[in-house]
């Protein structure tokens, strides 16, 4: 198995990936199933500063994660929002914990301070996983979407990756990070053993 960057050339296997989750679920707010050409646009939009990560194996991608702006004002360009959908024939086999891992470590290269992840409620799969890497709920978005028949609250997960709240310089782009530190990263990820919940 490896991780890798996401490329356009990704996007009909992501989609893929994405689609039963806004057809079935209410993890994802969107209604209809974007089209390819829009998908990519999507990737082609977050890979021009943030890590968008693929997980696979043997060329068939079990899951992939990102960051985006959390919010567009100047003053919260310190913020990012993590994003992360498996496979659901791959659930619980660790590769949500390596994506998240690999998308930490280098959002923290990068020199962001926070981090946010909104998880629909109730789902106790995701609240334990973003738990057990180091995610705390700080809040509450009450009845902030309705699908399904049913109007749903948001959880605000936050992880703060520096360890002081210093004059932040102005975070790098993701490709401003060496290939070397980049790999480095992908293979102390893919090392470390599997968090238990």
């Amino acid at each position: 198995m490896a991780l890798r960057f996401a490329t356009p050339d990704d996007a009909q296997q992501l989609l893929a990936i994405y689609a039963p989750y806004i057809v079935n679920t209410t993890i994802t707010f969107e209604y209809e199933v974007p089209s390819v050409e829009e998908f990519t646009q999507r990737i082609r939009t977050i890979t021009q500063k943030h890590p968008y990560l693929i997980y696979e194996e043997d060329g068939v991608i079990h899951g992939y994660a990102y960051a985006s702006p959390h919010m567009t004002r100047a003053a919260y360009q310190w913020d990012v929002e993590l994003s992360i959908y498996t496979d659901e024939r791959h659930h619980r086999k660790g590769t949500g914990t390596t994506l998240y891992r690999a998308l930490i470590a280098l959002l923290k290269e990068q020199g962001y301070f926070n981090l946010y992840a909104l998880v629909t409620l109730p789902n106790d799969r995701s609240m334990g996983f973003h738990r057990s890497m180091g995610f705390q709920e700080i809040g509450v978005y009450p009845h902030t979407g309705y699908k399904l028949g049913r109007w749903c609250d948001m959880s605000i997960m936050a992880l703060f990756p520096q360890p002081d709240l210093i004059v932040p310089a102005p975070t790098k782009s993701i490709h401003d990070l060496s290939a070397d530190k980049v790999q480095q990263i992908f293979s102390v990820t893919q090392r470390q053993p599997l968090l238990s919940r």
